[in-house]
């Protein structure tokens, strides 16, 4: 590799790692009354990037897809903190910032296939407690090409009814796995919200579907096309990998998480453990779910005190009715969280899953 080249990636690659923090800080925080102090907390690291961007030089051909994966990246962060300083200077409301947010997964896509030729790229799709764990970065590094990896089915931007799954690169068929479906939000896609369990499922090792819903959003009411698209899914990867009957988690959240309970309370569901994030819930779920699938059937409550769209009220009724209906309910109430995806519940989740 060129010195050129070299010193090309020493200079962006921080600005950028920093950059992707920031804007995971604002998705993580974003609560609509405190829009402007979450802003002012991450200071200004889209400045930095754009002037790490800016002098990008020449890379010889050979160096063109790395090159590549690093612009798109630098891109769309830079994308998202322009949509985000559109809204702070006062020219857009909360839908703008959530657009704005949409670029992060795909910087992250653009970025993750180079995580295998440089550490501190691997290391930042890691959580930070195991980022100095120097046996897992080896054995990422070592990871052969094949069946690991992120794969997308049916699955690019605008389609539905695909889903996008990760299998961690040091997955041997020789044991079974904790396998996780990620349902996300309304009008969300499953290509985006892959990116929200990502680093956990790589950390601490589980096979990961992140599928999306066939219509703009999950089956909440009507018919139900999505329960049974998740079961063909869940068999697809059964049949490919080795995964573990006893540990399979349907998860997900604000409508992906109501759609948990509208499908896994259903007596057929395949799912042992249930976790919906951020979602509502009908009391008549309850009445209406199967008794015996109930019983001590394991369920994990996350909601945010701050919660704008779904009242913490609504979590804290859940659990006294799935408690009641003989649920084995754990409930975790977090205080400054409003409606979004608290990424940190992720490797207690896992945990739990894993008997833990």
């Amino acid at each position: 590799m060129s010195e050129a080249v070299v010193d090309n990636i020493v200079a962006v690659l921080p600005p950028l790692l920093d950059a992707l923090e920031a804007l995971g800080f604002v998705a993580r925080h974003l609560h609509p009354p405190a829009f402007n102090s979450v802003m002012d907390a991450i200071g200004a690291p889209d400045t930095a990037l754009q002037a790490a961007r800016s002098e990008l030089g020449e890379w010889p051909e050979t160096f063109a897809d790395t090159r590549s994966s690093i612009e798109r990246a630098c891109d769309e962060a830079l994308a998202a903190f322009a949509g985000l300083r559109t809204v702070q200077a006062g020219n857009g409301d909360l839908v703008a910032v959530f657009r704005a947010l949409r670029h992060v997964p795909r910087a992250q896509e653009a970025l993750y296939p180079i995580a295998v030729k440089f550490p501190p790229v691997s290391r930042f799709f890691l959580n930070a407690a195991m980022r100095e764990d120097e046996d897992l970065m080896t054995r990422l590094a070592r990871a052969p090409p094949g069946q690991t990896g992120i794969f997308h089915r049916n699955n690019e931007p605008g389609s539905r009814g695909g889903y996008s799954l990760y299998v961690p690169e040091y997955y041997t068929p020789d044991r079974s796995w904790p396998l996780v479906v990620a349902l996300h939000g309304g009008r969300g896609n499953g290509r985006g919200f892959l990116w929200s369990w990502l680093r956990d499922a790589r950390s601490i090792g589980a096979i990961l579907i992140a599928p999306t819903a066939t219509g703009p959003t999950w089956a909440l009411m009507g018919d139900d096309a999505d329960t049974p698209n998740l079961a063909r899914i869940l068999e697809t990867v059964r049949s490919l990998w080795n995964v573990d009957p006893s540990r399979l988690l349907l998860t997900g959240m604000s409508d992906g998480g109501t759609f948990c309970y509208v499908s896994g309370l259903e007596a057929a569901s395949p799912f042992t453990h249930l976790a919906p994030v951020s979602a509502t819930f009908d009391p008549l779920m309850a009445e209406m779910a199967d008794g015996v699938r109930l019983q001590r059937l394991p369920v994990f409550i996350t909601h945010g005190r701050l919660d704008w769209m779904f009242p913490v009220q609504v979590a804290r009724q859940t659990q006294s009715a799935l408690s009641a209906a003989g649920a084995e309910v754990t409930y975790r109430e977090i205080d400054d969280l409003s409606h979004c995806y608290p990424r940190e519940i992720n490797s207690e989740l896992l945990q739990w899953l894993n008997g833990g």
